[in-house]
């Protein structure tokens, strides 16, 4: 599982610095105003039906089902494969060809302000994009089930190399101005998808699966998936609410004055929200994404011990790279907001308001990363009702904290909100593993945090006076010099951490660095 992680936590960092790259680019042609506010809007339907049907419900409910059926029906399983690819296929284009009259009708008849029909007409473009992507997830599901993990992990940088190609070639060889630049963008968006599909096609052909036409609806693979993935749709609709309620919120709150929110308000969550998933991406869904066929084969074979291990292991892996992540986070947030964002048509006050809520995201790192690893536990355990309703009790506290902390923290109120909501859930989760399986869940949890806490804490004293004594050498004001001051930081706060792992021989610190032996890297992810 360690190779599978560090493939995926490989392919992932590229991803998310591709996606860097991207969103500097969008920050400089788009700045945060009403292109780039059309944009993100525009995105989001497509962007949410990946993560509730491929990313999301439809993976996650295939996964063990398809791994049960692998140890006693290979043949089973490859019908199962076709079946819900074929299922998907059907009900993603029925969707699409609904929502493009529905988003005709809005744009008609309904929207009047330009930024609103822009959002709209891209929207009606990229709808498409949902039944590639949807597919290329499912897809790299089965791969990760088989221990490929290199080809799904992938595909995202696609995605962002089209993006990016797209935003210089539209915005500087041709200087195409944005309004029309983004209708550009959103054709690249449907070949990035057309991509991503294509490319899981050859390994699954090696592994003996060949995608054709199924249709087994009556098998009882397919209706168990079902049954998981009815309160997981639910559950995963009740996170992403949470998102669209912070952005609905942002958008009605806006004032000219700026209280409680300003009127770049959305732009700055969504560039926010964009650096907090950086470590979030390549670590936290990777550990995820490595131990789930694990924690699947565990509930398969009814190894409750094993299956704890597993979970314990993974948290104390998330842990590891979450706690440092928040302090790095919050004590770099302008300089890191400066360098990244702060060019083109993005001034001053807007990378002010992303580093202020890029520090309550932040907060929420540690229970982002947990929250990744428990879900999974249950969806192992072939119980997805309970997440779902956690999830929709983080909906409700979301949203009422949403309202309350707007007022004194502005859009770090609307982060908060979302910081405490994801702890909530894990919480809830953890209570009722605890209560079903004992301390077993939390073996070897008080040593690995205590040595976690211990690197973090020399890691940020090491990086502020590194902040500190390279303010007189680069006094700070361009991005240029923020850069460098940056760079000399990081490097001196992540070597002081790695080291004080060495010294206290902290397990998880071969997530990073290979160590001699190949069974003490397997066995710290997977112990025996």
């Amino acid at each position: 599982m360690i190779r599978g992680f560090r493939q995926i936590a490989l392919l992932t960092a590229l991803s998310r610095v591709f996606g860097f790259l991207r969103d500097m680019a969008y920050s400089h042609y788009f700045g945060a105003e009403w292109v780039m506010n059309a944009w993100i809007v525009g995105f989001k339907v497509p962007n949410l039906s990946r993560r509730l049907f491929g990313e999301g419900a439809a993976s996650a409910s295939l996964i063990p089902v398809y791994t049960e059926d692998l140890h006693q029906n290979p043949q089973q399983a490859r019908r199962l494969v076709n079946t819900i690819a074929s299922v998907i296929f059907v009900v993603l284009t029925a969707a699409t060809l609904v929502g493009e009259i529905i988003i005709l009708f809005f744009y008609a008849f309904i929207a009047e302000k330009v930024g609103t029909r822009l959002g709209l007409a891209i929207m009606a473009i990229m709808l498409p994009y949902m039944v590639m992507v949807c597919l290329a997830a499912i897809l790299g599901g089965i791969l990760n089930v088989h221990k490929h993990f290199a080809t799904p992990a992938a595909a995202p940088v696609l995605l962002n190399l089209f993006l990016i190609g797209g935003l210089v070639i539209t915005g500087s060889v041709f200087r195409i101005p944005p309004e029309s630049q983004i209708y550009i963008l959103a054709i690249c968006v449907l070949i990035a998808g057309a991509a991503q599909l294509a490319i899981q096609i050859p390994p699954l052909r090696s592994r003996g699966i060949r995608l054709i036409p199924a249709w087994d609806v009556q098998s009882e693979s397919f209706k168990k998936v079902l049954w998981l993935m009815g309160p997981m749709v639910l559950g995963l609709t009740a996170t992403q609410i949470n998102t669209l309620m912070d952005d609905v919120i942002a958008l009605s709150f806006a004032r000219a004055d700026g209280y409680p929110l300003c009127k770049g308000a959305v732009s700055h969550l969504y560039f926010a929200q964009r650096l907090y998933q950086f470590p979030l991406g390549i670590f936290g869904i990777s550990i995820a994404t490595a131990i789930f066929p694990v924690l699947s084969a565990d509930a398969a074979r009814k190894d409750y011990p094993g299956l704890c291990a597993t979970l314990s292991r993974g948290l104390q892996a998330s842990l590891f790279i979450a706690i440092p992540a928040t302090a790095g986070l919050i004590l770099v947030a302008r300089p890191i907001v400066m360098v990244a964002f702060e060019h083109g048509k993005f001034q001053a006050s807007d990378t002010d308001a992303v580093a202020w809520t890029l520090c309550f995201y932040a907060l929420g790192l540690t229970g982002f990363f947990a929250q990744q690893i428990v879900i999974r536990v249950f969806y192992s355990l072939q119980n997805s009702k309970l997440p779902a309703i956690t999830a929709f009790i983080a909906v409700v506290v979301n949203l009422c904290l949403n309202l309350i902390l707007i007022w004194p923290f502005s859009t770090g109120g609307l982060a908060l909100s979302t910081a405490i909501s994801s702890y909530l859930q894990v919480v809830i989760l953890m209570t009722v593993l605890a209560r079903r399986y004992g301390k077993m869940v939390f073996v070897g949890f008080s040593s690995s945090i205590f040595k976690t806490m211990l690197g973090t804490i020399l890691m940020i004293a090491v990086g502020w006076f590194a902040l500190v004594g390279t303010e007189t050498l680069c006094p700070s004001g361009s991005w240029k010099k923020e850069l460098i001051r940056l760079s000399l930081a990081i490097s001196a706060a992540g070597g002081i951490y790695l080291v004080t792992g060495w010294l206290t021989k902290n397990p998880m610190l071969s997530l990073i660095v290979e160590r001699r032996s190949r069974t003490r890297l397997v066995e710290t992810i997977v112990p025996k």
